[in-house]
């Protein structure tokens, strides 16, 4: 059986990461060489990547500065509201249970795959989890702390900022040490569950926002969507677009950030009747007319980012795609 495509993630959810490891002593830069993804990660928050890539992501920042709850620590500086337009649609429910209703309802389409979220009551406390569903082991528990801090920052925005959990829920293995953590989160430690996430006072659940200007605001934004797990074409296309932040998509590359080897990924499309060349092909079109439709960024200039060594290729391509010139097309 072939493996399963990886999640997705905007990239957005790593928060203000690059400030954060300045201020650590690291560099978010030289992590993403380390790891082989676009810097554009970084300046592009609405792109897509593969779940699995993120959790490699944090775990190669975590040994970069040398800290074993990095994840947890970088919690700490990230905001709900500003995490991307589904976070700021969260953020904007009248009460936390209508938030939560929200996050539960559209975090699958416009912010992160592979990830469940779910609340159990049980008398007058609640459990909220966050499970991902991804077979990624390095950085797994980096980023589920990462996840639960997102969660602490949802119920924040109506308790208000020095709100803490009774208790953090975490997946780490019973026993171990859980000082460091208490400190991070300011709360009592639980390891040891199967699914990672928080317990807190069901009396909050009814709570409307807390009115304060320390509560971020960010206005929502059209966005596309994040590609779903059973979206093969659509799982393909996003890792190929990914690659195009640096030249021309090369199939090995998708390959390897899905999971999955070049002969799997070439079948797969096969079954669904395209090619690895024709997913490039739309993406590269796609790529061009929203740099074409921008308005400020020169033709020849658009070419090279594409990964053509030379404009009138890149016009040609574009007729053949669209019928039109490049220059026509931004005129019209």
């Amino acid at each position: 059986m072939a493996p399963r495509l990886s999640g997705f993630t905007r990239a957005s959810s790593l928060g203000p990461i690059t400030d954060f490891m300045d201020r650590q002593g690291g560099s978010a830069a030289r992590v993403l060489r380390g790891v082989d993804l676009p810097f554009a990660v970084l300046e592009q928050p609405e792109i897509v990547i593969p779940l699995r890539a993120q959790f490699r992501f944090l775990e190669s920042a975590a040994r970069e500065i040398g800290d074993p709850h990095f994840g947890a620590r970088l919690g700490q500086v990230v905001r709900m509201a500003n995490l991307s337009a589904f976070g700021a649609w969260v953020c904007a429910a009248e009460t936390l249970t209508q938030a939560m209703e929200r996050g539960h309802a559209g975090l699958n389409t416009m912010l992160q795959t592979s990830t469940v979220l779910t609340l159990l009551r049980n008398g007058p406390k609640v459990r909220w989890f966050i499970e991902f569903v991804e077979p990624e082991t390095d950085g797994r528990h980096h980023n589920e702390l990462l996840g639960v801090a997102y969660q602490i920052d949802v119920v924040r925005t109506y308790a208000g900022r020095q709100w803490r959990p009774d208790v953090v829920l975490t997946a780490l293995p019973r026993g171990s040490p859980r000082a460091e953590l208490e400190e991070i989160f300011g709360t009592n430690i639980s390891h040891g569950h199967p699914v990672p996430g928080i317990e807190f006072d069901a009396a909050l659940l009814g709570r409307g926002l807390f009115r304060s200007a320390d509560v971020p605001v960010r206005r929502s934004q059209a966005e596309p969507l994040v590609p779903g797990n059973g979206d093969t074409i659509g799982t393909i296309a996003a890792v190929a677009d990914l690659a195009l932040c640096e030249g021309y998509p090369r199939v090995d590359w998708v390959a390897a950030k899905l999971g999955t080897t070049r002969r799997s990924l070439q079948r797969h499309l096969r079954e669904h009747g395209t090619s690895f060349n024709r997913i490039v092909e739309d993406a590269l079109c796609k790529r061009a007319k929203d740099l074409l439709t921008q308005g400020t960024v020169p033709v020849t200039e658009i070419a090279f980012q594409l990964g053509y060594s030379d404009p009138a290729h890149f016009s040609r391509a574009f007729r053949r795609w669209t019928g039109v010139a490049p220059t026509a097309y931004r005129a019209a």
